[in-house]
């Protein structure tokens, strides 16, 4: 079947020009702004609805990307050759992804209350945030909605036969837009959002995303001493050790 102009643009052109903003968009924010990849964070100015929220959130968030390599990216040959049926998959997928998506979008609620809430917070709050938490909240909310429909009050749709393959073929370079074009509303409305919300990415605080900081893990223990003065002789400088690592390492103050 061949592909509409529609089709191509919506699911051809579209995608490609995200993908290509994506790229682009992290080398120069990287070469422009490499200091202020950051979350920007507000903990002072509040921090009980954060202490929920963003657990959750973040959490909720590890858990749907997870699920989504698992079922955009592995195909169903894959997946039956490992042992594990579509039955299974399916049901394993629909209920770890609604509680997933439920912690996502519990945290996410929260988040967003509390930047709208907080007056400090609010006033803080920069033009990419403004655009970054709609978009986020409408591809959430959306993913939700298409699994609701469908997979759990619904009869059931498998979007590995559909959405899946229109996704794998854009990184084949082999795009398949009548794959997804008979997709159902939902899913489509939830991958053009998601292809708006990478477009969006290198522009906003989830470029933070990339600066985890794993390195915590096997870094060294930096060692703090405590400042203390060195009694000397009268008339000679007041020593106090350096507050590093090293331990020979001194500075001297003004003549007492």
């Amino acid at each position: 079947m061949n592909a509409s102009g529609t089709d191509l643009l919506l699911w051809v052109a579209i995608p490609y020009i995200c993908l290509a903003v994506f790229a682009i968009g992290h080398v120069w924010r990287y070469r422009h702004d490499q200091f202020g990849w950051t979350t920007h964070t507000s903990q002072l100015l509040e921090h009980r609805w954060l202490r929920w929220g963003s657990p959750l959130f973040h959490l909720g968030a590890f858990m749907v990307i997870a699920g989504h390599v698992v079922g955009l990216a592995i195909p169903a040959s894959w997946t039956e050759a490992a042992g594990i049926d579509e039955h299974t998959y399916h049901t394993t997928a629909v209920w770890a992804g609604s509680v997933a998506g439920i912690a996502m979008v519990t945290g996410l609620g929260m988040l967003c209350a509390r930047r709208l809430l907080t007056r400090r917070i609010r006033l803080g709050t920069d033009r990419s945030d403004k655009l970054l938490f709609p978009l986020l909240s409408a591809t959430v909310v959306l993913g939700i909605a298409a699994t609701a429909a469908h997979n759990v009050f619904g009869d059931g749709y498998d979007y590995r036969d559909t959405v899946s393959v229109w996704f794998r073929g854009l990184f084949t370079l082999q795009p398949e837009p009548e794959a997804i074009s008979g997709a159902p509303l939902l899913f489509q409305l939830h991958a053009l959002t998601a292809c708006l919300l990478f477009a969006a990415w290198p522009f906003t605080r989830l470029v933070h995303v990339w600066s985890a900081p794993i390195g915590y893990l096997v870094r060294p223990y930096v060692v703090y001493r405590r400042r203390s003065t060195v009694p000397t002789a009268p008339g000679q400088r007041t020593v106090r050790p350096y507050r590093g690592e090293g331990a020979d390492r001194f500075t001297a103050s003004d003549r007492s």
